[in-house]
């Protein structure tokens, strides 16, 4: 029985309705502004919750030398990915996969591993596979939930080997690179540049990554591998135009002999780097397609070291070419001129105190001009002009020449040459009374010593004679802006230097590798090794009387730079004549096949030995 009045029944429906109707409006209020006013925010958390991201690489920019042919490609290629709710479920699905193609043990604890710091993306389990390798699993497709395959470019090195070292190649970056942003925009999964030009030039080469979507159910299952969302498309990275000359690249690989150790580099006298060519090589199409285990194993286990770039990052000792430094540095204070003879005529050696130091010639060279000398490579004339200048004249304008400095090139990773800044360097190494200044002066004229060189140091060197005199950074992309350094020598005194030059191939030490149709400029030199045979240099320039192409190269154990010489003449030839310059025959390439010895180390320790146990007398 209701003991309510009818007043009090109308009052208390009457509040009712309205709390009834701000309920409602509260709805409404949140209703709208979930489905109106945050529409975007719930719509994109609802497909994060149905979508997976898949990164679409973007493909790198094409690598071209300076004619436009291509050094660095992209080719379609297939990545394999899982989709996975968990560890033990990946591992499952992965030794289903190992029955369709090889999958060892190994490589799955790799997968699962690095797949653990991404539990919401794909599993990564082919970075590169093969069209069959594809075709077959997409065969197996219902026996492998979760599979994603995906076509992605594919690096190509059309000239494999030939290129290795000026290119360099490519892989997949590391959950350790990505943490320390060693490149800069990088994700994971994305593919970077690893040395040469790939890696100078990443940012300019990766381009910037797409993304797909994948449909996922509730426990992260693959249920749709189409596209169900609006993708991004990857932007391609940019075209990178180069100074390479890729016919004269492939000329050097052709014609250097197999077995042997060292590098070859071919120079404007402007710096530009028409080739650069380092031995032994390896296939850099081998890391573009994923390289295996093993094949990564025996490159790094090789006692030949092919990874190590001998033209930028080997250190020789310079020998016969530096005595044109020492030559310029004479010039250039005004202690000699080109008819210049010393007091002492080579007879064959050179009394210092109780010492003889050696000239490579037993017999002696008589007395000679500076011209002569050079041409000669006499190293007892070099001993007293060496003498003339003195040891802190020789430190001092070998810095002013860029002997204590990187060349500069555009390449990453180059070694710094070992030059004394001052004679307390040497006081450091040995003790103050256990080297003598007078004898290591006449180490430092014949290019041996406490000086280890790059390839392309002395190559920018001779560049500088071979043009204005001004030394410049070699590139192979970018130029400097401005000369690093300047020789400090006239215009007549360069040209007396190479007609010194021209009188080493008509008439010296390289007389040998004289040719008919090409007027040819260089130095021949021999390295003292104390591991095992020395090793040979040549550096020259060509055309003679108005050079365009400056090319030296260091071959390790050749014994003789008249060995070397013969290589270098061949391709200054092919790259002033072109195709029509003639072929090489066995008689003019001298270096005997497999004549470097195996324990010759890759590149000089840097360490020389001290000078009171060093003997100075080389071989041209």
């Amino acid at each position: 029985m209701n003991h309510l009045d009818p007043t009090e029944l109308q009052r208390r429906a009457s509040g009712a309705r309205w709390i009834v109707a701000v309920a409602f409006l509260v709805l409404a209020g949140a209703f709208f502004r979930a489905q109106i006013i945050q529409h975007e925010k719930y719509q994109l958390r609802a497909e994060s919750n149905r979508l997976r991201p898949v990164p679409l690489p973007p493909p790198r920019g094409a690598i071209l030398d300076r004619k436009g042919e291509v050094i660095a490609e992209n080719l379609p290629g297939y990545t394999v990915k899982l989709i996975a709710t968990n560890p033990d479920s990946l591992r499952a699905v992965l030794r289903r996969l190992a029955t369709v193609v090889p999958l060892d043990s190994a490589g799955i604890s790799d997968i699962v591993r690095r797949w653990r710091g991404a539990r919401y993306q794909p599993a990564p389990v082919f970075g590169e596979a093969s069209f069959e390798t594809a075709s077959r699993l997409e065969e197996h497709r219902a026996l492998l939930p979760g599979l994603v395959l995906q076509s992605e470019p594919r690096r190509l090195y059309p000239a494999g080997k030939a290129v290795a070292h000026v290119v360099g190649y490519v892989s997949e970056v590391t959950d350790a690179e990505l943490t320390s942003e060693r490149f800069p925009g990088a994700q994971s999964g994305s593919i970077v540049g690893r040395a040469g030009i790939e890696r100078e030039y990443d940012d300019t080469l990766r381009g910037r990554e797409g993304v797909r979507y994948i449909e996922v159910n509730a426990r992260g299952g693959l249920v749709r591998n189409e596209a169900s969302a609006a993708s991004l498309a990857p932007v391609a990275g940019r075209v990178l135009h180069t100074t390479i000359d890729l016919d004269l690249q492939r000329y050097i690989d052709s014609i250097w002999p197999a077995g042997v150790r060292g590098a070859m580099i071919a120079m404007t006298p402007q710096g530009e780097i028409r080739a650069l060519y380092s031995a032994p090589s390896y296939d850099p199409n081998l890391f573009a397609s994923g390289i295996s285990s093993a094949d990564y194993r025996n490159l790094v286990t090789d006692e030949a070291n092919p990874l190590i770039n001998r033209a930028i990052n080997g250190r020789y000792p310079p020998a016969s070419p530096f005595k044109l430094a020492i030559a310029a540095m004479a010039l250039r204070r005004g202690v000699v001129g080109f008819d210049t003879h010393m007091p002492v005529s080579c007879n064959g050696g050179y009394r210092l105190g109780n010492r003889v130091f050696k000239c490579w010639k037993k017999e002696g060279h008589g007395s000679l001009d500076l011209i002569g000398a050079v041409a000669k490579s006499c190293d007892v004339y070099f001993y007293q002009l060496g003498q003339r200048l003195g040891l802190d004249a020789i430190i001092q304008d070998g810095a002013l020449m860029g002997f204590r400095e990187r060349s500069g090139v555009d390449l990453p990773s180059e070694q710094e040459p070992i030059f004394p800044a001052d004679q307390s360097y040497f006081d450091k190494r040995y003790g103050a009374r256990n080297w003598s200044a007078p004898a290591t002066v006449l180490n430092f004229a014949i290019g041996q010593g406490e000086n280890t060189q790059t390839l392309i140091n002395m190559v920018k060197f001779y560049a500088a004679l071979a043009g204005d005199g001004k030394v410049r950074a070699p590139y192979v992309v970018r130029e400097s802006a401005e000369p690093k350094h300047d020789l400090g020598l006239s215009s007549e005194k360069l040209a007396g230097l190479r007609t010194a030059l021209i009188a080493v191939v008509e008439q010296g030490t390289a007389r040998g590798s004289r040719q008919v149709n090409l007027a040819v400029a260089g130095k021949t030199g021999t390295a003292q090794n104390s591991h095992g045979k020395d090793h040979g240099w040549f550096i020259g320039f060509a055309p003679a009387d108005n050079p365009t192409i400056v090319i030296g190269a260091i071959m390790e154990a050749a014994e003789h730079g008249t060995n070397v010489a013969p290589y270098v003449v061949k391709a200054l030839s092919r790259y002033v004549l072109g195709p029509s310059a003639p072929p090489p025959t066995p008689a003019e390439l001298q270096l005997p096949v497999d004549s470097a010895p195996r324990d010759v180390p890759a590149t000089d320790t840097g360490v020389p030995a001290p000078v009171a146990l060093r003997s100075a007398g080389v071989t041209p």
